[in-house]
């Protein structure tokens, strides 16, 4: 079996040829733009795999990462602006100086010391400026969805969370009652007030300590799946997928279901 050092070797060494002259000529068209997409749709199909408990896939889904992070990486050695040494010693570097109670004298121990100790060599030793605000820290990259997560447990670090459950679930029905108000409003007044009932929900997820992202994601492959089987039932029966066949489409649709419990 290849060592871990001699297989990254060769991956690396792989992809250099890909994006040679002799190489590819789709790989060497590729830009770190054009590979923006693949980077998050590679992500959650590992987040899948992960779980599927499936270790077969979940290999093959971080092989797939492995190639992404450092075809991303190689195509700024090419330019000259960092080689992919100096990305792999600077993550080394920062988990070595970010962890003073692994790698140094520091007495940190709790998960919440931890925290405060990773902030203040952010802050203080690396000398990252400090955020204005601490929303600031929430990438403006993030999807919607992520972005609101995030929103939220940054300003529940200072406080600012609701006590219970219960009272994240009375802002939902809360919300879902201005929603039907909205509808009799205008069409901008009806997107801002669902926009406020995903956020609410993003908050129940919170609450339940569950990333929306991900089990967002877990039941778009349930839909999918599903949506799968209709296809199939309806083609073996002859029958077009219409909304005239609805009620036949819904049938199937509660078998899949019933199909998903036996597996």
């Amino acid at each position: 079996m290849i060592e871990t050092k001699e297989a990254f070797e060769e991956l690396y060494n792989i992809i250099k040829k890909l994006r040679s002259p002799e190489g590819c000529n789709w790989d060497r068209e590729q830009t770190p733009q054009s590979l923006r997409s693949d980077l998050i749709e590679e992500t959650y199909e590992c987040i899948e795999a992960i779980d599927d408990k499936d270790s077969e896939h979940t290999k093959e889904e971080l092989g797939d990462l492995f190639l992404l992070v450092t075809m991303l990486a190689y195509m700024h050695e090419q330019e000259g602006l960092f080689s992919v040494s100096d990305s792999l010693n600077g993550i080394s570097e920062k988990l070595i100086r970010r962890h003073p109670h692994v790698f140094g004298d520091s007495d940190a121990s709790t998960p919440e010391e931890i925290i405060r100790q990773w902030d203040d060599i952010k802050t203080n030793v690396e000398g990252r400026k400090a955020k204005d605000s601490v929303l600031d820290k929430v990438s403006n990259g993030l999807p919607p969805l992520e972005k609101a997560y995030e929103l939220q447990k940054k300003a529940a670090k200072v406080g600012f969370d609701w006590k219970n459950i219960k009272d994240i679930w009375d802002k939902v029905y809360e919300e879902i009652d201005e929603v039907k108000d909205a509808e009799n409003i205008s069409f901008d007044e009806l997107e801002a007030e669902i926009g406020d009932l995903i956020f609410a929900v993003v908050n129940i997820a919170r609450g339940y300590k569950v990333d929306p992202a991900i089990a967002l994601q877990r039941t778009n492959n349930k839909f999918t799946k599903r949506f799968h089987y209709i296809e199939k039932k309806m083609k073996n029966l002859d029958e077009e997928l219409s909304s005239e066949n609805f009620e036949l489409m819904d049938s199937f649709w509660d078998k899949a279901k019933v199909t998903e419990r036996e597996v």
